[in-house]
């Protein structure tokens, strides 16, 4: 199979539509696929061989998504690069994935200044480069996919370097449209209404929900990148149904002054994953917005979507929903011994989904892909009925004193303060307890809580020993380009 064939099904399934609206400009699934082809027939002109790797280095506009389909249809490997990583980052990735090309715009190619490989640029012309435009205007906008096996691989995706070097995470077309398939399953809107994409399509949790959405026939209205005016401003105008979002933006939006002059009484989904939601924002922000505020649960390593909730099932706040379909979960202990339900230990992943490997890193590959399964190094537990609830990180875990402390659940008290806009909490060292809790707060606007009244505050909701032995208060917590709250950084800082 190739992945592109996802596209191709949609058009047999549901003829031509309405797909994406991006700017005011409205386009059809025929406009974008007729688009792609003539992209593939120009790479195909160029020399690009199946196998060969492209890296796409764009903010979200459809000139991604017809770049995505035409590398597919060559067999090409797509390389997606996050616009608002460093030069140093861009390069290590060009390098390491060895990307014969780049497709990019003309005030984000000098990133990628001193790579040897060929350069596309989007919307602009330079000396030594394409225009995507010329490259594209006399091309046929026919095309015949080139097939490929289900574990060739489709895409590699970098992880964020929050623990170090990104990694490579190799990704074939079985693992993408396998979890595709699962994830669009969950979805019980009606796809002639409108959904909002404001994810970054180069990061694992976007394009799932793009190829789900190709998949679904889905319309949807793409944002260049989050901003809450616009997102609120695309609700109300286009009577958005729903949204995939992280819980950074979910954590803005509900701290933006001036929502509630905007109308989004048509919202009936808001879904969250990426990192942990905070629980104590659910309530409020479903009282400011209107709509479920549901929370899903993956990673990278396994093609983005482990877990979600339905919308017409149970939800249980705190948890991340139950497997999806074709999914294994089990909870295992420090020697991969099963856990019994409740109990805390590794999550591991079992499935389709589940990566190739990370990019040629064999020593990394087999830490993390142990007797068929996948470690992701997040500590959880399973209820009785199956659903999952994740804990925190295993590097993230604080031992003071030999006691187990996890920071999310500090931070969920530190949610509920309420002039505390963003917590983080990490591990301090401490000459006697080993380890020693700090928690970095953000306050909201005008507001200035002083560290004793925050440690106070955690101490009527939270044992002793868990609670912040000090409080740093910052005007804004370091993030990755998705939003993760970057805990390594924070660490280096408590150091």
């Amino acid at each position: 199979m190739n992945l592109a064939a996802l596209g191709e099904e949609s058009l047999r399934t549901y003829g031509e539509y309405p797909a994406l609206v991006f700017e005011g400009r409205e386009l059809t699934n025929v406009d974008q696929h007729r688009a792609a082809n003539r992209l593939a027939n120009a790479l195909r002109r160029r020399g690009l061989a199946p196998g060969d790797r492209v890296a796409v280095m764009l903010p979200n506009c459809p000139e991604v998504l017809q770049a995505y389909a035409a590398i597919l249809r060559c067999g090409g490997v797509i390389v997606p690069i996050i616009f608002l990583l460093t030069s140093v980052e861009v390069r290590h990735i060009l390098a390491d994935s060895g990307a014969s090309l780049l497709i990019t715009s003309p005030d984000l190619a000098g990133k990628a200044e001193g790579w040897p490989g060929e350069t596309v640029l989007v919307g602009g012309e330079a000396p030594g480069a394409m225009a995507y435009e010329a490259l594209v205007a006399r091309e046929a906008d026919a095309f015949v996919t080139v097939e490929r096996a289900d574990r060739d691989l489709a895409v590699i995706l970098y992880t964020s370097g929050t623990t170090g070097q990104p990694k490579g995470v190799a990704l074939s077309h079985e693992n993408l449209a396998s979890n595709a398939r699962a994830a669009a399953s969950r979805y019980e809107l009606d796809r002639t209404e409108w959904a909002l994409a404001v994810l970054p399509l180069s990061h694992a949790y976007g394009l799932t929900v793009m190829n789900a959405g190709n998949l679904l026939g889905t319309r949807g209205v793409l944002l260049r990148w989050f901003n809450p005016e616009l997102v609120l401003e695309a609700i109300q105008r286009y009577r958005v149904r729903s949204m995939a979002g992280v819980p950074t933006m979910y954590v803005y939006l509900l701290n933006y002054p001036d929502g509630a002059r905007f109308d989004t009484s048509s919202m009936l989904l808001w879904g969250s994953g990426a990192a942990p939601l905070p629980v104590e924002i659910v309530e409020p922000f479903e009282k400011k917005y209107g709509g479920k505020l549901l929370e899903g649960y993956g990673l990278t390593e396994a093609t983005a979507v482990v877990s979600t909730h339905r919308y017409s099932g149970v939800r249980k706040l705190g948890s991340v929903g139950q497997p999806i379909a074709g999914v294994e979960v089990r909870i295992v202990d420090e020697d991969d011994r099963d856990l019994p339900v409740g109990e805390v230990g590794e999550v591991c992943v079992r499935g389709p989904n589940v990566m190739l490997g990370y990019y040629r890193l064999e020593a990394e590959t087999a830490k993390a892909l142990r007797n068929g399964w996948l470690h992701s190094g997040d500590m959880g537990r399973l209820d009785a009925d199956g659903y999952l609830y994740i804990v925190e990180r295993k590097k993230d875990l604080i031992i003071r004193g030999g006691f187990n402390i996890y920071p999310r659940e500090i931070e969920e008290a530190l949610y509920a303060h309420p002039q505390i806009a963003e917590a983080a909490v990490v591990a301090m060292p401490d000459p006697l307890m080993g380890e020693e809790v700090l928690a970095y707060v953000v306050p909201k606007g005008g507001a200035a809580p002083s560290e004793e009244d925050i440690i106070r505050f955690c101490q009527e909701r939270l044992a002793k020993f868990k609670c912040p032995k000090r409080v740093r208060i910052l005007d804004s917590l370091p993030k990755s380009p998705i939003g993760k709250i970057l805990r390594k950084e924070l660490r280096a800082r408590a150091r």
